[in-house]
């Protein structure tokens, strides 16, 4: 029979390893994978590639919609299981990722259509209030705001301590993101003319790849400018590409979904909608990820561009969605946020079960080593 004393000092030395490995555990599943459970600004980062990982998400699945006063085209962000977005009705939301409870609402005194940028616990947003606002991540309480002189439809992007967005004054800003001070701004004289519009760029390995209301998709240099293909789709390119797996996923007003070689702009799939395609397509882990003018959400395969699932919502979807915590969120003209797919926070099963094991195994071990030494020392007395 094992004594108390050994098994209680066996007991000890396993709890100690088991919480030791447990902590490293967690830390490597939480903080580790935050691409994850995180979507914090347009398209997901400053490079605009909309793609980041995750788990395959069933879009068909509703799990919570919130009801807004309006249309809803703030493309949202995802950030410590609170979700982001305006509306229409002038006013920004955050709402649970979980369940869609109300956190805090912010209004605004116009209509906000910008998407929002989070960095370091502050929320930078533009409304056509004609400002840009700084938002408290925990309370919605003004920060600071900077008043330009028309609508601000631009959603911001938050460089090395600078908020740099543009106004429909014609005006480019760049604003001190702690205080909201100006720190320079440059007059736009001559706005492309409305058949070259150029939507936002997405910069990935040294190029630079958008769309144009010329029905036209280019990839460019990004150091030099130089074009290094282009293709042409059937209508107006309103949103901005999503850059993953070598490849580009963009829409087109020609109801289609389409994926181009990131090399050579050659086509690999195109995917038919019921309407036009002016959100952005979104990639997570194979899955292309778009909303459409036929009111459907859609996940496609992002190797074949075969359909995997599908949503309808109550109208028009013209804001890019957001991929995090396992789930898709975006928004629709009907005027709900809508949350679709799984509602449990993802940890990859294989690192769960192999951890599982080795803590199993090393706290059995351990008390065995604790009995043996305990029995040569008996015997050499």
């Amino acid at each position: 029979m094992f004594s108390s004393k050994s098994v209680t000092v066996g007991f000890l030395i396993t709890l100690t390893l088991v919480s030791g490995f447990a902590l490293l555990y967690y830390d490597f599943a939480s903080s580790g994978d935050q691409t994850t459970h995180s979507w914090p600004m347009y398209s997901y980062n400053l490079q605009r590639t909309g793609s980041t990982e995750g788990p395959v998400v069933n879009v068909s699945q509703l799990l919570w919609k919130y009801k807004t006063g309006a249309q809803v085209t703030s493309s949202p962000a995802v950030v410590n299981g609170v979700v982001y977005f305006g509306s229409w009705d002038n006013n920004f939301y955050a709402v649970d990722a979980k369940n869609g409870d109300l956190m805090w609402q912010f209004k605004t005194g116009g209509s906000v259509t910008s998407s929002p940028a989070i960095v370091n616990d502050r929320i930078y947003i533009g409304s056509l209030d004609s400002k840009m606002y700084c938002l408290d991540i925990r309370t919605g309480k003004v920060v600071w705001s900077f008043k330009t002189n028309d609508s601000v439809y631009s959603s911001p992007a938050v460089v090395d301590g600078t908020v740099y967005f543009s106004s429909n004054d014609d005006y480019v800003y760049a604003l001190n993101a702690q205080n909201g001070s100006l720190i320079w701004q440059y007059k736009i004289c001559d706005y492309p003319s409305e058949g070259t519009m150029v939507y936002a760029p997405s910069v990935v390995d040294g190029t630079v790849y958008f769309g144009s209301l010329d029905y036209t998709v280019y990839a460019l240099n990004a150091k030099n400018g130089d074009l290094i293909w282009q293709y042409k789709t059937g209508g107006w390119i309103q949103a901005n590409a999503a850059v993953a797996d070598g490849k580009v996923f963009i829409g087109s007003n020609d109801s289609y979904v389409y994926a181009l070689d990131a090399q050579n702009g050659s086509l690999i799939w195109k995917y038919k909608t019921g309407g036009s395609v002016s959100a952005s397509a979104e990639f997570a882990s194979g899955v292309v990820y778009v909303g459409s003018g036929d009111f459907y959400v859609y996940a496609l395969n992002a190797t074949t561009g075969e359909v995997m699932s599908t949503y309808k919502t109550g109208n028009t979807i013209c804001c890019s969605s957001a991929v995090a915590n396992g789930n898709v969120y975006m928004g629709s003209d009907d005027g709900y946020l809508y949350a679709l797919g799984n509602n449990e926070t993802p940890i990859s099963s294989s690192y769960g079960f192999y951890a599982i094991v080795g803590i199993c195994l090393i706290g059995i071990a351990a008390v065995a080593a604790c009995l043996n030494w305990r029995q040569y020392l008996h015997r050499s007395k």
